[in-house]
C-alpha cells in the first residue's frame, strides 16, 4: 500500500495520473467518470475498514434498515455503512467475479450513500471490464491509502476539488452551468461575510447555509473554509439541491470525503420538486441557471404560486422566460431573518 502522507500536496495530481491508464478506451472528458467514484469508493472503503465484521453482524441482527441505521451509528459514530464482504483488500482474489463483486459491494451502502448510482457507476465498471481495464484500476486504487489518518480531511478535499476542476475543464462545462469558476465563487462568499457579523466570531456557533442550484457544491464548501477561517470552533450546516445527476453524485461525495455530513444534499429540480419547502437558512448563496427557460416547468410552478398564494416563494409573480429569477424566488423565500443573501453573476 502506497502511503501518501508525504504526498498529500500533490495527491490529487498523484490520482489524476491514473487518467494515463484511461488513455485509449477513454477520452480525456471521460477520466472523471472512473476517477472521481473510485476516489470517494476508495476513501469510504478506508474509513469502513476497521468496522467491517460488526456491521455485518448488525446487518445480520437487524432487518429494519431504519434501526440498523440507528445501531450502526452507536457502534461506529457513523450515520453510513456498507454491509458487502468484499473491499479493495479482498476483491482481486476472485479475477472471473471482479465485475460482480465490484458491483456488490456499491450494492450494498446504506441508502444516504447513493452517489453511486448517481454517477453511473455500474456502466462505468462494465466498460472498464470489456476495456480489460477493470482489474488494473482495481488494482492502483487498492494501492492507494486514503484513510483519514493518513490524509487528512483538508488534504482529501483539496485532492478531491483538484479532480472536479481538472474534470470540468476537460468536459469544457458551460460556464454557470454545472460548474461556477472558484474566483467568483471566493468573491460572493466575502460579499456575503462583509459585514463582519459579530456573532460569527462566537465560540461553537451553528449557522445553516443553503444552495437551490448547488452544482457540484463549490459555493457551499468555499463558503465553510471561510468562516473556519475565522473561527475555527463554527460549524456550518451545508444544505443544497442540484438536479444534474453527475453534479448531485460529485457535490455529495465531496462532502462524504471530507467526513462532513452529506444528508442534506438533495437530488432534483428546486422549481419543481423543493426538497426543503418550508425551511429557512441563516446563509443563502446561488448562481441560478442562467440562459434557462422555466417554461418548461411552467405546469408545477404555476400549479405552486396558484396554491401557495400571497405567501408562496412565486407569489411575487413569474418572469417572462428567464429561470434565474424564479430560483432567485427560492432562495429570497429561505432566507432566515436577519436576510443575509449573494446571488451569483447570473442572477438579477
Amino acid at each position: 500500500m502506497i502511503p501518501l502522507r508525504s504526498l498529500a500536496s500533490t495527491l490529487g495530481s498523484f490520482l489524476w495520473s491514473i487518467a494515463d491508464q484511461l488513455r485509449g478506451p477513454y477520452r480525456p472528458n471521460q477520466y472523471g467518470n472512473v476517477i472521481l467514484p473510485f476516489t470517494i469508493l476508495r476513501r469510504l472503503d478506508c474509513i469502513l475498514g476497521s468496522d467491517r465484521e460488526t456491521v455485518r453482524d448488525l446487518a445480520a441482527a437487524y432487518e429494519n434498515p431504519n434501526r440498523l441505521r440507528v445501531e450502526v451509528k452507536k457502534a461506529t459514530g457513523r450515520p453510513f455503512y456498507n454491509t458487502s464482504k468484499y473491499s479493495f483488500a479482498n476483491l482481486l482474489k476472485d479475477a472471473d467475479g471482479l465485475r460482480d463483486n465490484l458491483v456488490d459491494y456499491i450494492d450494498r451502502f446504506s441508502a444516504d450513500v447513493d452517489v453511486f448510482e448517481y454517477f453511473d457507476f455500474e456502466k462505468e465498471i462494465i466498460a472498464l471490464e470489456k476495456a480489460g481495464l477493470l482489474r488494473e484500476i482495481v488494482k492502483s486504487f487498492g494501492a492507494v491509502n486514503l484513510h483519514p489518518d493518513v490524509v487528512s480531511n483538508a488534504d482529501m478535499g483539496d485532492a478531491f476539488e483538484y479532480i472536479i476542476r481538472k474534470f470540468n475543464e476537460a468536459a469544457n462545462e458551460t460556464s454557470g452551468d454545472h460548474y461556477t469558476p472558484r474566483d467568483a465563487i471566493r468573491l460572493l462568499v466575502d460579499l456575503l461575510l462583509a459585514e463582519k457579523d459579530a456573532d460569527l466570531t462566537e465560540s461553537g456557533i451553528v449557522r445553516t447555509l443553503y444552495d437551490p442550484t448547488a452544482g457540484t457544491g463549490g459555493m457551499l464548501t468555499l463558503a465553510e473554509e471561510h468562516l473556519l477561517a475565522q473561527n475555527p470552533d463554527a460549524r456550518l450546516s451545508l444544505y443544497g439541491q442540484e438536479y444534474n445527476p453527475q453534479s448531485y453524485a460529485i457535490c455529495k461525495s465531496d462532502l462524504l470525503a471530507k467526513g462532513h455530513d452529506a444528508s442534506n444534499i438533495a437530488f432534483g429540480n428546486t422549481l419543481t420538486d423543493d426538497a426543503f419547502k418550508g425551511r429557512q437558512f441563516d446563509f443563502c448563496m446561488s448562481n441560478p441557471p442562467y440562459g434557462v427557460d422555466w417554461k418548461q416547468y411552467a405546469k408545477a410552478v404555476t400549479k405552486e404560486r396558484a396554491e401557495a398564494g400571497p405567501y408562496g416563494r412565486f407569489a411575487p409573480g413569474l418572469p417572462a422566460t428567464s429561470a434565474r429569477c424564479c430560483s432567485c424566488c427560492t432562495w429570497r423565500t429561505r432566507c432566515a431573518p436577519p436576510r443575509t443573501a449573494a446571488a451569483g453573476p447570473g442572477s438579477s
